[in-house]
């Protein structure tokens, strides 16, 4: 009998590295993707949620019976409710309804009780991570989660990602790429390899929008011009999960290249992956042509393009918005 996993919470890591045959040589670099669409809940954001859920029951702020309330984009929410299912807890998420169907639909049916906002900037009362934190206030047992300043996010990754990028590649790493959320996946993984090998660099891919860029080049977080159709990824200020961390360089995509990314991914690879990773595989290969052939270069596969199936894949919204088309 093979290895047997106690529950889903075991099942969570331990994802592969994909090399990306196509975009390796074109650049004559090893260009490697961590597949985590396949953790249990599909991205790689059940790593954070499992983490911080334990986090909460090892001090006890969460105990049986209780909620987990949380302002999400859908990908930690849907970890998220997985976890509560297998640990007994009831879950809440609240999430901007600019978000896909395809994820608010899947949040309901895997149980949690959803409920959509209007999208706000994080200064606004009525940003949904404010409207979760207000919520949880006024529950009985229960906590908000607070994946942007809960650390033990960037704990995660900084306990599994990060080690097992180390061992899959054996230490023959050069860069790490990521794009930034909450910033647990970056900060976390940069911990750690660092720790190993200070000479690896740490990339942050940044979509336009997105205020990380010129906080990385400039010291102060403040939006590039233009506005990205990504989802979850982006931010307009430094998270208590990304403060801190050594950061090398950072690269800002245009849509322009995320969209052709993913479908090249789709028809060359034969994966079937969301925006943020376009933007991460994008960085990769920028990155890859200016260091040069020769070097390895790791990035994320967040989660799958089930999820934005009806905007990243469907020819006609995108030629709305001048990216059709593919």
């Amino acid at each position: 009998m093979g290895i047997c996993r106690e529950g889903i919470v075991d099942a969570i890591g331990q994802t592969p590295l994909i090399r990306l045959r196509g975009l390796s040589e074109e650049s004559g670099c090893e260009i490697l993707g961590k597949a985590e669409w396949m953790n249990p809940g599909g991205s790689v954001k059940d790593r954070a949620a499992w983490s911080m859920i334990r986090q909460a029951e090892q001090s006890g702020a969460l105990y049986p019976g209780g909620a987990v309330v949380e302002g999400s984009a859908g990908n930690t929410g849907i970890g998220l409710m997985h976890v509560c299912a297998a640990r007994g807890y009831r879950c809440v998420i609240v999430i901007p309804e600019t978000q896909t169907q395809e994820k608010i639909d899947l949040l309901r049916v895997l149980g949690a009780e959803v409920y959509t906002v209007p999208a706000a900037p994080y200064s606004d009362p009525q940003n949904f991570q404010k409207v979760a934190a207000r919520m949880a206030a006024e529950m009985d047992n229960a906590i908000w989660v607070n994946q942007f300043d809960n650390t033990a996010n960037r704990d995660a990754h900084y306990e599994t990602t990060g080690p097992e990028i180390w061992q899959q590649t054996e230490g023959r790493i050069d860069a790490f790429v990521s794009a930034v959320g909450t910033g647990g996946t970056l900060a976390g993984v940069s911990r750690a390899l660092k720790e190993r090998n200070p000479s690896i660099q740490i990339v942050l891919a940044d979509p336009v929008g997105s205020a990380l860029y010129n906080f990385v080049h400039h010291g102060e977080p403040s939006p590039t011009e233009g506005r990205s159709i990504t989802e979850g990824i982006g931010s307009s200020r430094v998270t208590a999960n990304l403060a801190g961390s050594e950061i090398d360089d950072a690269l800002c995509v245009p849509d322009c290249e995320t969209v052709p990314m993913v479908h090249r991914l789709l028809r060359e690879e034969g994966l079937f992956v969301g925006s943020s990773t376009g933007v991460n595989v994008s960085a990769a290969l920028t990155l890859a042509r200016r260091l040069g052939p020769g070097h390895t270069i790791v990035t994320m596969l967040c989660d799958g393009g089930a999820r934005y199936a009806s905007r990243l894949f469907n020819q006609e919204w995108l030629a709305e918005r001048g990216l059709g088309p593919v």
